[in-house]
């Protein structure tokens, strides 16, 4: 019944589809009567060249407007006149005015300089974001400058913790860097850089991120009524842009905190044709604790990051860009006692590389076409050498992509903006690989397999505008997936509808059906780096999902500030978990056959729906924003719990976070952030016993066993999973930064103060058993109150 009622969904919004762009291009033709001509350029960032993607370029005193795409590009078509009044609006920069006569077509390149170079005066004429007027719902775009405000863990400015604290995105444990958006887990989330998917996005076991915010210029999510351009996840898109690098001057960044220095520096080549971008971080954990280690024994970790990119101006139509990110963790230990050494480790890391190549077929059609290569590994390590024995274990696990993408952007008029394109992606999985060396045995590779599948996908969107009130984007991707016999084709619907009640009061409703071919399993549900990437096969199905939502925006510009109130459900199938006892390490044999992850597994599904409320303050010397969260997320696996449905560990009833920036002085600014959340739901054991105790048909409980040590207790969790609930979270974080004018660089020096109140939020709850064999439930927290301090100089 379920799979009729989705059929019949998917081919509704399909001829609303074709029905709503044949007539308004039967509209459009017309009203093509009059004379028009095109407008069309790049917009940049003055004293830069930098790329400016999302600004509003219009027509004054009209409703006719455009957007400039990822890469700057703009293209308006207005009437024939002897003088056009041409704005150009973008949140922290000054508004751009010019007049020009349109007889002809004409190019435009527009400068727009930023605030930060501005008087007073001047600043007090910039347009902010009009939320109410974007099609677009569920998306948010995160300003880099508030990353930077804002204060953090250790004084790391952290991308996806920002995102933590915005409504719908839900937090992992304390410190955790992962995020679980509107009820999905972390594989369901989309993660691009440069239009590289990135598969681990963590360092130091996700307390933090691998993204330097000092190589990003953008940060866009989206958490429901994606455009048809996006595909392969569930749940949300983070799509982030590094800078394209400063094609005028030499310029730079650097700074040191308390456990890591990072660096950043950009420049021309070539004086406003090429420039280039690098940036680096590393930690000095390992180099700190080394000294205090004894000498037979020594250990470490270190994480780093590097960022480069490329940017070069071949002609007026062709641009091309070529960047990469490397990064890596990792941990290590060598003991020696005696004559025997053990050492061992734990290796993970991410690589990806895009070159792009942007072409300007006319005035109205603009393509990019991009090469992509994406590769995680994991690595685990163990050996032990003495005089007799050589031993050693190694575990891999990593996944390796090669991407063709080309998207076309075609503006016929300002009432339509279409893209169109295709994706093909060739993925290598190698879900688990463990190698056994040893004196007395020949090298042993026990199950290892590789798994190579097409993922491809082909798009087309329509934003349409019909008239001043109503205005939609109508899109439908088809995705196909091919694992050796096994070959889907699923159509993907897309709709998002804009009613404007008044000028700045808006209703927007979006849907949208996904499909992912790609699963990642975990022990966990907190990204950690031992979880495996795996794709659909003959025994595991590929997940999708259903996402319904709808809202209000209003905006109130003249003091500066927003609201957007959304509701939504999403019911998603086919999701994976391991069965009870299964892991990544789990070994022996199914049917004189050996175990593999697919007979660890068991699949179910998921419902999540709730309702969210963002106000933001986006100008004046106090900035900031207000989320809440008010959310049911459930699964149900046939193989879990009985059958019965469950809370998800990531359920969270109420989250509410609240972010405050307020500019005391020019080179003074506070910042502060409060959140609070509903305890994570949790299966707690509720009591343990010696496995001798038990009485079986012909003895006590496999008592030969148990005195080898291989059973020693067992662990009664009860019936009911996820039944009880940790501990409310809440904590405050403070900081305060101070900004100086150096002979040649600005410094700024930041003291910030995390989990000020020193709350002690759980991280884990164990049962302790005292000497006279009473059992206490403890909790186990990580963070109390941790001061820091970092420096910066910006040149």
């Amino acid at each position: 019944m379920l799979k009729k009622t989705i059929t019949k969904m998917k081919l509704v919004i399909t001829y609303l589809f074709l029905l709503f762009s044949s007539f308004y291009y039967a509209q459009q033709t017309k009203n093509n009567q009059n004379k028009k001509y095109t407008i069309s350029g790049y917009v940049v960032e003055k004293g830069s060249k930098e790329n400016l993607p999302g600004v509003t370029v219009y027509l004054a005193n009209t409703n006719l407007a455009t957007v400039s795409n990822a890469y700057g590009f703009f293209s308006l078509t207005l009437p024939e006149a002897d003088s056009v009044k041409i704005i150009a609006a973008f949140v922290g920069f000054a508004m751009f005015k010019t007049t020009l006569s349109l007889h002809s077509n004409q190019t435009l390149n527009i400068e727009l300089v930023n605030n930060n170079e501005l008087n007073e005066v001047e600043v007090l004429g910039q347009k902010t974001e009009v939320v109410s007027q974007d099609v677009q719902m569920s998306k948010i775009d995160i300003p880099v400058e508030k990353v930077k405000d804002i204060p953090a863990l250790l004084g790391e400015k952290d991308v996806l913790k920002v995102l933590q604290l915005l409504p719908g995105v839900q937090k992992g444990n304390e410190g955790s860097s992962g995020f679980y958006v509107r009820g999905g887990g972390p594989d369901q989330n989309l993660i691009i850089l440069d239009d590289a998917t990135v598969y681990n996005a963590f360092h130091l076991f996700g307390f933090f991120s691998l993204f330097n915010g000092d190589a990003l210029k953008s940060i866009e999510l989206t958490k429901g009524g994606f455009p048809a351009r996006y595909g392969g996840r569930l749940s949300s898109v983070l799509d982030m842009q590094m800078k394209d690098g400063n094609k005028e001057t030499l310029k730079g960044e650097a700074g040191i905190g308390i456990i890591s220095s990072r660096f950043t520096l950009e420049g021309p080549i070539k004086k406003d044709k090429c420039s280039f971008l690098v940036s680096g971080r590393r930690t000095y954990i390992d180099a700190l604790i080394y000294p205090f280690l004894p000498k037979d024994q020594k250990g470490g970790y270190f994480f780093y990051d590097f960022n480069a990119k490329l940017h070069y101006i071949l002609s007026d139509k062709d641009r091309l860009y070529v960047s990469s990110y490397f990064g890596s963790d990792k941990f290590y230990f060598n003991v020696k006692e005696g004559k025997t050494a053990t050492g061992g480790g734990l290796k993970w890391g991410n690589a990806t590389a895009t070159v792009r190549w942007n072409h300007l077929f006319s005035n109205k059609l603009f393509s990019n076409t991009s090469l992509i290569f994406t590769d995680y590994k994991l690595v685990i390590s163990a050996s032990e050498k003495s005089r007799d024995n050589n031993f050693s274990l190694k575990y891999t696990s990593g996944i390796r992509d090669y991407t063709y993408k080309t998207i076309f952007d075609y503006v016929p008029n300002t009432n339509h903006y279409i893209r169109f394109g295709i994706q093909s992606t060739y993925h290598q999985f190698s879900p688990s690989a463990i190698t056994l060396k040893a004196t007395d045995i020949r090298d042993t590779t026990l199950a290892k397999t590789v798994y190579e599948s097409f993922e491809n996908g082909i798009f087309f969107e329509d934003d349409i505008k019909f008239n001043s009130k109503w205005r939609s984007n109508i899109g439908l991707r088809i995705s196909n997936f091919i694992l050796k016999d096994k070959f889907y084709v699923n159509p993907e619907p897309r709709l998002s509808l804009r009613y404007l009640i008044t000028k700045d009061f808006s209703f927007k409703v979006g849907y949208a059906y996904m499909n992912q071919y790609l699963h990642l399993l975990s022990n966990t549900g907190i990204g950690l780096p031992t979880d495996l990437w795996v794709p659909a096969t003959n025994k595991v199905p590929f997940m999708n999902s259903q996402q319904i939502a709808a809202g209000f925006a209003k905006d109130f510009l003249k003091k500066g500030f927003d609201i957007v109130v959304e509701g939504y459900y999403k019911n998603m199938n086919n999701m994976l978990s391991y069965k009870e006892g299964a892991s990544f390490l789990s070994l022996g044999t199914v049917e004189g056959k050996p175990l593999t992850w697919e007979d660890n597994v068991t699949s179910g599904k998921g419902w999540s729906y709730g309702t969210e409320v963002l106000i933001r303050k986006n100008t004046g010397d106090f900035t900031g924003w207000i989320g809440y969260t008010l959310s049911w997320t459930q699964l149900q696996f046939n193989d879990l719990n009985f059958g019965k449905k469950f809370y998800a560990r990531y359920d969270r009833r109420h989250d509410i976070s609240v972010v405050g920036i307020y500019k005391i002085k020019d080179h003074i600014t506070f910042s502060g952030v409060w959140v609070y959340g509903t305890g994570n739901a949790i299966t707690l054991p509720l009591n343990s016993y010696n496995a001798s105790q038990f009485q079986l048909p012909g003895g006590t409980f496999n008592q030969s066993l148990t005195n080898q040590g291989l059973v020693g207790t067992v662990t009664d969790y009860g019936q009911q999973r996820n039944a009880y609930r940790m501990g409310a979270y809440h904590r405050l974080d403070l900081g305060i930064q101070f900004h100086k004018q150096l002979n040649r660089c600005i410094r700024v020096l930041e003291i910030s103060l995390y989990n000020a109140y020193s709350r002690q939020n759980p991280f884990f709850y164990f049962i302790d058993t005292d000497e006279n064999n009473k059992k206490t439930l403890k909790q186990l927290s990580l963070f109390p109150l941790i001061p820091s301090i970092s420096s910066s100089w910006k040149f």
